[in-house]
């Protein structure tokens, strides 16, 4: 027989739909104990306030009760809904009354209610919390400052974006990032408990990741950063997590990520201590994370890898291959892991010494590991033929268990192939099994997707992110400067394409030239362009469909295509294919200088004139030479005007290059910009020329001899460089007009086997930036150009396929107008700034600083006109 509070409660269960009577108690407790308070209406919100310390202890207490009695059942009914509003208000006047003797179990109570009550429902309220916890931060009694950072910490990590500036408003108005950094600075010197240290840590990591502008004064904070370096003896596991997050949260600022590596062997080598595999997982993944921000840039990646680079390599490498199977599948720790080891792995993306390390630690048998799940036939496959080694690849490549990796290891294998050396040997690291096998396993995943084609772009977009990705890296490695690796794509591709690779090549051909017809398209129509325009530009390459291609109009499609991009601006970066690129810290960077990718963001557009750039080095090499003529609607000159646009814009470095090749074809050779078409204005132009070229039959050009000091300087004769920087300048940090000009010539005897013609093309380079010359003159110039040590002009003249990576020739005038310049005659440079703008010399009114800087001199002082 049920005893009369029992039978209460289930009345009360049933008269309150679904919720016991024990919470139901509880609730008119905690209104009973509101109303001993009083409540006051401001603007349209009710608000509770009471100075009576027992009271509050009272509310306190019964807020808590209540809040213990929730359910996950019970979360979102009306009763616990209706309450928030009430239970914050209370606690906010609370805390503002800031009595000590019940400020520690009022900061607990609202730790307790952010756990418990959902982001959804407390978010409306949780903002004014903001203001009495920070605060409070201060507090002389650190378990009010730990509770009350807890609390801050995660409410500010649930904050929703339309927040976030009224948010930090507050946290300015209250000097919260100042109360923190002077907390952890005042209990330091051994003093400093765990729990202070994590709590506070973590908050200010937390506000570090979400607001810009409080970076500054904990990066300069010299005093903080020693403390910091401090705790990296410290063993206790989530002290080490906390550093690690603070750290990342200073790296979100790129100059704050300089200062972290301006002395950081320590911060790194603990930081690689925590990516080992005898640390947890959680340490693990906050080492792996520090080092992605770290190298966010190029810069910070390589200063990183010049402190500390086999220990990172060693590091990446243990990541990616401390995992196991389980029934088929992978705990999601490790996975996550994974993920985070492959992301570091991506500082591949730069070439340097880190890939003689990768290769050293086998990332060849690690990629294929991940590929394949633990790769074990290692000893039997080269037993196999080609045939039963494609069809096991086949069916291993179809589990599904690592899919959400297989992006990054593709880019992974990409890089490393684009950035091999010439003379790479697997033998010596490796062995030549693994690397085939990733090979075919690349082409096999590339030739399903072309295969596929607009199925997978309409039945699974993942699926297409991935066939991208394994795309990318067939065509780095067709193109790889090694000749080991380049040789087995280009041999096992056509073997794998066989025997539909000339329909499937027909089928690109025919969507290219759709999408040439077209205003706008979506992402899935970009990934399948893309996808198409890898395979056309692979098998480009290949002698088994070259002829074809040219034959089907490969050709006067991609010109076609490369006019369509252009004339309708379309710019598409790679990260439009490649989700697993994305990084929800990218849009939180402040202060790094990102510059672009080789192919920056226009990737359709570089992989259009990839496959036209080696088309027509087919032709060339066939001897068709009319490989251009009567394929496209306009006219030669105006291709060439639109590649010489492109090699002068702000386009990307990989697109120049490649445009410069193709002019190559065209017998322009060089590097064409808008700078370069002013000053070679003053090619055929005698009124300032100051320096004599003579031949050995006794023909005679004059030059500029600013123009070739900075330009060629192999040229001159090394008593005139000599001679020049004695003359310089350097003590008054600015560059005067050459007041002697006019009073001298310099006479320069060139070799006999200077040819005339030869140099006149060479000083066309010289001036423009490029040169037009025939066939007839290539070899000469070719000769002329390698003892003038220019290398990138001996590139175009030899027709050699730009190097990934490679940076652009840039016409650059500046170093003639530094203190420690060349002595010559500036009276040149003068009158082209004032001709090119049409700027009289009677009415001059700018001033000569402005005129230069404005041509692309900066930081020039004159002190003449």
């Amino acid at each position: 027989m049920r005893s009369s509070k029992q039978a209460a409660a289930a009345t009360a269960t049933e008269n309150n739909r679904g919720i016991s009577g024990h919470m139901f108690t509880l609730h008119q407790r905690l209104y009973h104990a509101l109303n001993l308070g009083t409540r006051y209406s401001e603007g349209k919100e009710w608000k509770w306030k009471c100075t009576d310390i027992e009271i509050q202890r009272y509310v306190v207490r019964s807020i808590s009760s209540f809040i213990e009695s929730v359910s996950p059942d019970t979360l979102h009914h009306p009763l616990v809904k209706d309450s928030m509003a009430d239970i914050v208000w209370a606690l906010v006047w609370i805390l503002q009354h800031k009595s000590e003797a019940v400020l520690s179990i009022a900061a607990n109570v609202v730790v307790k209610l952010i756990r418990v009550i959902p982001n959804s429902i407390l978010q409306p309220y949780s903002l004014y919390l903001v203001h009495p916890l920070a605060s409070l931060l201060s507090s002389r009694l650190l378990e009010i400052s730990i509770a009350c950072a807890t609390a801050l910490n995660m409410i500010l990590s649930n904050l929703s974006a339309i927040r976030e500036k009224s948010v930090w408003e507050i946290l300015s108005e209250t000097k919260t990032v100042f109360l923190i950094v002077s907390g952890i600075r005042k209990f330091s010197g051994g003093t400093m408990s765990t729990e202070y240290f994590q709590e506070m840590a973590s908050l200010l990591s937390t506000i570090l990741q979400k607001w810009s502008a409080s970076r500054f004064s904990v990066w300069n904070d010299t005093k903080l950063m020693e403390v910091l370096e401090a705790m990296h003896e410290n063993p206790d596991v989530s002290v080490k997590v906390a550093l690690l997050k603070l750290y990342s949260g200073i790296a979100l600022c790129g100059n704050g990520a300089m200062k972290l590596l301006q002395n950081g062997e320590a911060l790194l080598q603990m930081m690689v201590l925590c990516m080992g595999r005898s640390r947890s997982y959680s340490v693990q993944m906050e080492g792996f994370r520090l080092a992605q921000r770290l190298a966010t840039n190029k810069q910070g990646c390589l200063k990183m890898l010049s402190l500390c680079c086999e220990p990172i390599v060693k590091a990446i490498i243990d990541g990616m291959t401390g995992w196991t199977l389980s029934s088929g599948k992978i705990a999601n720790d490790q996975m996550s892991l994974l993920v985070e080891a492959c992301r570091l792995a991506l500082i591949i993306r730069w070439d340097g010494e880190h890939h003689d390390y990768f290769w050293k630690k086998g990332i060849d048998k690690v990629l294929l590991d991940l590929l394949l799940e633990k790769f074990q036939n290692g000893q039997s496959v080269h037993l196999l033929t080609s045939e039963e080694q494609i069809s096991e690849a086949q069916e291993v490549l179809k589990v599904d268990v690592l899919l959400v990796l297989r992006p990054y290891m593709w880019d992974i294998l990409g890089w490393l192939a684009i950035y091999c050396r010439e003379d790479f040997n697997p033998s010596i690291h490796s062995h030549e099994l693994l690397i085939d096998m990733l090979i075919r396993c690349a082409c096999l995943t590339f030739t399903d997707s072309v295969r596929k084609g607009w199925q997978i772009c309409q039945s699974d977009l993942s699926e297409m992110f991935r066939s991208e990705s394994a795309s990318r890296a067939v065509l780095m490695m067709i193109y790889s400067p090694s000749k080991y690796i380049a040789s087995k794509a280009r041999s096992m591709l056509p073997e794998i394409l066989e025997p539909v690779g000339k329909e499937y090549l027909k089928r690109s051909l025919r969507v290219l030239n759709f999408t040439s017809t077209r205003d706008n398209f979506g992402i899935p129509d970009m990934l399948q362009t893309g996808i198409n325009l890898v395979a056309l530009t692979c098998c480009a390459c290949l002698p088994w469909y070259q002829s074809y291609i040219v034959k089907s109009g490969g050709v006067k499609i991609l010109v076609a295509f490369i006019k369509w991009c252009l004339s309708n601006d379309v710019h598409i970066g790679r990260l439009s294919f490649a989700p697993h690129l994305h990084n929800i810290f990218s849009q939180r960077l402040c202060c790094w200088v990102c510059k672009e990718d080789w192919e920056g963001n226009d990737i359709l557009l570089l992989y259009g004139l990839w496959g036209l750039a080696e088309l027509l080095h087919y032709g060339s090499i066939s001897k068709n030479f009319d490989i251009f003529s009567g394929q496209v609607e306009y006219t030669e000159a105006q291709f060439v005007r639109m590649l010489q646009e492109i090699c002068s814009d702000n386009s990307a470095l990989g697109l120049k290059w490649n445009a410069a090749y193709i002019l190559s074809y065209f017998g322009f050779y060089g590097f064409p910009s808008k700078l370069g078409r002013r000053i070679g204005k003053a090619l055929d132009e005698n009124e300032f020329a100051d320096t004599r070229l003579i031949l050995a039959k006794g023909e005679s050009m004059s030059v500029h001899g600013v123009i070739l000091a900075i330009r060629c300087p192999s040229l001159l004769p090394p008593e005139e460089l000599s001679h020049d920087e004695k003359a310089s300048d350097g003590s008054s940090g600015r560059c005067a007009i050459d007041k002697q000009y006019g009073k001298f010539k310099k006479e320069i005897r060139l070799s006999s086997h200077v040819d005339n013609q030869a140099l006149a093309k060479l000083l066309e380079f010289i001036y423009l930036g490029y040169l037009h010359a025939g066939d007839e003159h290539v070899k000469k110039l070719k000769i002329l150009a390698k003892h003038c040590s220019l290398q990138p002009l001996s590139t175009m003249l030899g027709k050699r396929r730009p190097k990934w990576g490679t940076l652009f020739p840039i016409y650059d005038l500046t170093p003639s107008l530094a203190p420690t310049g060349h002595h010559f005659s500036y009276g040149l440079l003068l009158d082209l700034c004032l001709r090119t703008f049409f700027i009289a010399w009677t009415s001059v009114s700018y001033p000569f600083t402005f005129l230069l800087n404005y041509v692309g001199f900066t930081n020039v002082s004159w002190n003449d006109t």
